[in-house]
């Protein structure tokens, strides 16, 4: 308990309806005020870190009895930070639901602090923002177009720096587009074959079923032939199995008449052109490369032109897999050898270096990427902005085509890329309050507002 003597003022003003005023002590007491402000920063510290739901479950172990609305008013009454104007500023995008809504998060790259949200990520926003604070000199941002403007028309005398990670990730995306594009080039790193040792295979009959077993006709057929079969060896006669089995007089005799099932397929079966014929040589082709999913290669074949069904792709494959088959190691993913290409040669293992340098010698696009990327890193590790003109200049005069498209992308945004690869300043630091944003919403689970997430962003960091 605290004992206070206080002075009291008197107003001497008739018009005035308030008569007595009570001296407040700063840091001790305010007007109206229900708790001390020791227990109420205590109580704002525990919103800001846990919000409304969570933050009453913790008071109550502190032995603190809150609800929390209470929690999220302490939260919103305190003051918005002062941060002194900035000049070097970090922008990015946050999303407060994916794919639709979405904000703009600008930190204080210099003192790695968030500065401000703003509730959309358009270029006025961002413009207006800037005009605010002339003293701004670099702006760090993604490649995205709608933050370029905005920093250009916001803040012209800023120099705009393109992160590094992003240009970087940009490239790999066109590395890994160029090593799909060149897949059959692949094949080099595939082992020769060799068949399992086995005992020799005897050769198909040219007489046997079209229809494997698995087929649900061919299956049909042969259960039929065995049931007929099986009755007729115990006795029954032929009207008899007709009237066991629902099958009409001439099915019964055309059964019992036949000692295999494989010689009721006869007649147009046989020479039936099918609309899988012109995809078998692929379908050989990748099954002998390892690969044995029929649902992929059915998914493969169907942009090829192929207009038949799944269970055809799958009866043609059933021999193949009760059959011996060559054993081969599977190539290398693309995207593994896309990562081949991106990393440093010195990084690579021998049998890494020889498998590219097999690679590179098959297919001359891949040895252009690959030295136009080796270019590019060379660039951004040693901070050589000044090389890019040459090099978007090499890469327009024949080099891989899937590079033409990122390359005229990068010159559009040619300064700022340049500034990226030449200064220090990056976004890495703008990406991690991004991720701390993401954390704070899942905290609420998406029941708190702007102004709420404002405050928790900015205060709690």
């Amino acid at each position: 308990m605290l004992q206070l003597r206080v002075r009291r003022f008197r107003c001497r003003n008739t018009v005035s309806l308030r008569r007595t005023f009570v001296e407040q002590i700063p840091g001790l007491t305010r007007r109206y005020g229900q708790r001390t402000e020791r227990l109420r920063s205590t109580l704002a510290a525990v919103g800001l870190a846990l919000a409304g739901r969570a933050g009453p479950r913790l008071a109550a172990v502190l032995g603190i009895s809150v609800s929390r609305g209470t929690v999220l008013r302490l939260v919103d009454a305190l003051p918005e930070p002062g941060v002194p104007a900035p000049r070097v500023v970090g922008v990015d995008e946050y999303a407060t639901r994916k794919g639709r809504h979405y904000g703009t998060v600008l930190v204080d790259v210099e003192t790695r602090r968030p500065i401000d949200l703003l509730p959309d990520r358009e270029a006025s926003s961002l413009a207006a923002w800037l005009a605010q604070r002339p003293g701004v000199e670099v702006v760090c941002r993604d490649r995205a177009p709608f933050f370029a403007e905005g920093a250009t028309a916001g803040a012209p005398q800023a120099v705009q720096v393109a992160d590094r990670w992003h240009l970087w990730h940009n490239l790999s995306e066109a590395a890994e587009r160029s090593v799909a594009q060149h897949r059959r080039c692949l094949s080099v790193l595939t082992p020769a074959s060799r068949q399992p040792e086995t005992e020799a295979v005897p050769a198909a009959d040219p007489s046997a079923s079209p229809w494997p077993r698995g087929h649900r006709f061919a299956d049909r057929t042969r259960a039929r032939h065995a049931a007929v079969h099986a009755l007729l060896k115990a006795g029954h006669r032929q009207r008899s199995v007709r009237c066991q089995l629902g099958m009409t007089w001439r099915s019964v005799k055309q059964c019992a008449d036949v000692a295999m099932p494989e010689e009721l397929f006869t007649g147009q079966w046989q020479n039936r052109p099918s609309v899988l014929d012109d995809h078998k040589p692929y379908l050989d082709d990748r099954w002998y490369e390892g690969c044995a999913n029929t649902r992929k290669l059915w998914e493969e074949i169907v942009p090829l032109g192929y207009k038949g069904s799944y269970q055809q792709v799958r009866a043609y494959l059933h021999d193949k897999r009760t059959s011996p088959r060559p054993v081969t190691a599977p190539p290398p993913s693309l995207r593994t050898v896309a990562g081949w290409i991106l990393r440093n040669p010195d990084a690579l293992t021998e049998s890494e270096q020889l498998q590219l340098k097999a690679v590179r010698t098959r297919c001359p696009e891949l040895d252009a990427l690959t030295r136009r990327f080796r270019s590019f890193a060379a660039m951004l590790t040693g901070g050589q902005g000044e090389r890019l003109p040459d090099w978007l200049g090499t890469v327009r005069q024949g080099d891989p085509p899937s590079l033409h498209t990122l390359a005229s992308g990068i010159d559009r945004d040619r300064d700022a890329v340049i500034a990226g690869l030449t200064m220090p300043w990056n976004s890495g630091v703008v990406e991690g309050h991004v991720s701390r944003i993401k954390m704070l919403e899942r905290q609420m689970f998406g029941r708190a507002g702007f102004a709420l997430l404002g405050k928790r962003a900015l205060l709690a960091s």
